[in-house]
């Protein structure tokens, strides 16, 4: 059970206070032949850049049911100013997708429905049948708000080939190892390099603070950015760029180049999306890579746990049905169908025993969900996430202190916490 942070910071305070009377109207472009016993259509917002990868989805439910669901899909650069705008005007969906990080802001601001006693009462919710870390994500101070959808871990990629070269065949498996793996693929020659470093992953640091033992966020709200465990992470990747193991720039090449050919950097950090990427682009390297979970810390590898959640608008008319659409979409047929079209991951367990989720690369993120975290359930995340990136950078490409620099990180998380 994970408890929401009581962390508002003062513009979603005073959005939340002065609007969430707002909340009450709902349903937006679908709600209007609502009435007791339903509404024929559902109002959905779901996140992304088309309305392809889910509209199979819902004509499947069409079908079924006869209700039609109004599909309205949401570039994610536009996501959370869009949400604000519905709070504010109270004209928001029957059913929403949330990213995980945005639940509590957006709980906070009142914009989400109670929908626990569905959870008690409907075997096919029940948080017993998804990955305990997605469940975390959905609950807040003992109540739930949401149904996991999809989920993704990170996992390290790498070229199998070059690795046997240096003595490890089946992937680095501890921090010291992929040091040494990195240093050494780094010698090859001139603009060579050997991991990855991802400088605009925002959850790329702290998860490498929290296989040392270091929160980020602590449960009574103090901010540790700046604590040993923390800088010690830090100064662990840091130590890659100094040992020229790692490229400090966007190389600008595309993943043939980096990870296909002769493996610019032929290690990388990242979640099952890019086995698709490898498979289209990197076809001169069949066979010579493979997936691995992330190398051991000195604590744990522990990764990072994203997703998605489906949540029932605090305004919507139709609870009841819209109740019914999630299960529907969180139903094994659908999880399948949603995997083909975008390659996310199910969170729900059991369809992991379905064919495409045995497949050896796949079932990697599988394994690695089993020890995974999501980063602090805080309403002001996209802000500490904002400053983290910026020193992050400020350390590894502009060469400032570590300990100085994660002060003052630690300094302004702490402000935005308060």
């Amino acid at each position: 059970m994970v408890k929401m942070n009581k962390l508002v910071c003062g513009t979603a305070s005073l959005l939340s206070m002065s609007l969430l009377a707002a909340c009450g109207n709902g349903g937006d472009g679908g709600d209007e032949g609502a009435s007791e016993g339903g509404s024929d259509t559902l109002s959905v917002w779901v996140m992304g850049d088309g309305n392809e990868s889910v509209q199979p989805i819902f004509d499947a439910y069409t079908e079924e049911t006869g209700v039609e669901v109004n599909l309205q899909s949401i570039p994610w650069s536009a996501v959370h100013d869009r949400l604000l705008t519905a709070v504010a005007s109270g004209e928001g969906p029957d059913v929403v997708q949330m990213g995980s990080t945005y639940m509590a802001e957006f709980i906070d601001a009142g914009a989400l429905m109670d929908i626990s006693e569905y959870i008690e009462s409907e075997e096919a919710l029940s948080p017993d049948n998804f990955f305990e870390g997605n469940v975390a994500t959905t609950m807040f101070e003992d109540n739930y708000y949401a149904v996991p959808w999809y989920t993704e871990t990170r996992a390290l990629y790498y070229r199998t080939d070059l690795l046997e070269e240096v003595g490890y065949p089946e992937g680095p498996s501890t921090w010291d190892e992929l040091y040494d793996a990195a240093v050494q693929l780094s010698e090859r020659g001139d603009n060579m390099y050997g991991f990855d470093i991802n400088l605009q992953e925002q959850t790329f640091g702290p998860m490498f603070a929290m296989q040392n033992g270091s929160d980020v966020i602590t449960e009574d709200n103090t901010a540790v950015m700046n604590e040993p465990e923390f800088v010690e992470a830090i100064e662990y990747l840091h130590s890659f760029a100094e040992a020229g193991a790692s490229p400090m720039q966007d190389l600008g090449i595309e993943i043939s180049q980096s990870f296909g050919g002769e493996g610019i950097v032929p290690m990388f950090i990242s979640g099952p999306w890019s086995i698709t990427a490898i498979e289209d682009q990197t076809t001169d390297i069949e066979g010579e890579w493979d997936i691995r979970t992330l190398p051991e810390g000195p604590v744990s590898n522990v990764s990072n746990t994203g997703g998605a959640n489906l949540a029932v608008w605090e305004g919507s008319d139709n609870p009841d049905q819209a109740i019914d659409l999630i299960e529907h979409i969180v139903s094994t047929e659908s999880l399948l169908t949603y995997y083909d079209t975008t390659s996310s991951l199910p969170a729900l367990m059991s369809a992991w025993e379905e064919e495409p989720f045995q497949d050896e690369k796949v079932a990697v993120f599988g394994e690695q969900l089993e020890n995974s975290e999501h980063m602090p359930l805080i309403v002001g995340w996209d802000r500490v996430s904002k400053a983290y990136l910026s020193s992050f950078e400020q350390i590894m490409v502009g060469g400032a202190d570590i300990q100085d620099t994660l002060d003052n990180l630690n300094q302004e998380v702490q402000s935005i916490i308060e």
